[in-house]
């Protein structure tokens, strides 16, 4: 580590729980951002700022003036501009020294068992319940920790899906993928601003955790915030044998 790198870094390598050691572990690791809207904005910012080696940036939308509300990591001069190029252009200049991978498309299974499969941790920043459950599969799979965040109107929920953990749930014992989960966006819903803010942050938090090992994270736990009366819910999950994704009883878990 570089004398820059020490001065840039240098209020995580004071903490003991981090120290130059892990400092170096996160510049060492690699992370995919499923989403770069409300929540996978101040995701990516903080991990860029945290001085995460590598980040893949997953999006195959455009910037729109109305993203701005929320949207931290875009701007009204990046509008027309694909929200990964966007954000690519914003994490360049919160730090030039970590590495960028800007992926504008819809990634279906195929795509992400390639992309999981060469990262750290993934976090799910989508918003509709396919890609969550899709991106919940590739992760059982390949064991990559999972962490997923949800805000619409005035309410948001974060959980980590440890999936290298034999015993921690999937995101499917959560959610049964049974259609009786609808998706609300906020298009037609609406969304508080500095809600996913909220929500985003943490999520960098638990992801940082997760790399270093460090403190305890949320897996097993839904977090669940009502912004309106700023009352936060703890609510344990368990793992569901008969889970047809990472189940005991499921005949494709090896």
């Amino acid at each position: 580590m570089n004398d820059d790198q020490l001065l840039r870094y240098s209020r995580h390598i004071l903490l003991p729980q981090i120290g130059i050691l892990g400092q170096e572990k996160l510049t060492r690791s690699r992370v995919l951002i499923i989403g770069l809207g409300g929540l996978g904005s101040p995701v990516a910012m903080y991990l860029a700022a945290s001085g995460i080696g590598e980040l893949l940036l997953c999006d195959n939308d455009n910037v729109d003036l109305t993203n701005l509300q929320r949207q931290t990591i875009h701007n009204t001069e990046t509008i027309g501009m694909s929200k990964v190029q966007s954000a690519t252009k914003a994490i360049a200049k919160i730090n030039p020294e970590i590495s960028v991978v800007p992926i504008q498309e819809y990634v279906d299974e195929k795509r992400l068992q390639k992309l999981v499969k060469e990262v750290d941790i993934v976090i799910d920043a989508s918003d509709n319940f396919a890609t969550r459950h899709t991106i919940n599969q590739v992760c059982v799979t390949h064991k990559k920790p999972l962490v997923s965040g949800a805000a619409i109107r005035f309410k948001g929920q974060i959980s980590v899906f440890d999936l290298s953990n034999s015993a921690s749930p999937c995101y499917h014992c959560l959610f049964s993928k049974d259609g009786s989960n609808e998706d609300m966006h906020c298009a037609t819903m609406g969304v508080f601003s500095p809600l996913v803010g909220v929500i985003g942050c943490m999520q960098a938090m638990e992801a940082i955790k997760i790399l270093l090992n460090i403190g305890k994270t949320l897996n097993g736990r839904l977090m669940l915030l009502d912004g309106l009366t700023m009352e936060w819910r703890s609510i344990k999950l368990n793992k569901d044998p008969e889970c047809n994704i990472c189940g005991i009883n499921n005949p494709k878990i090896i």
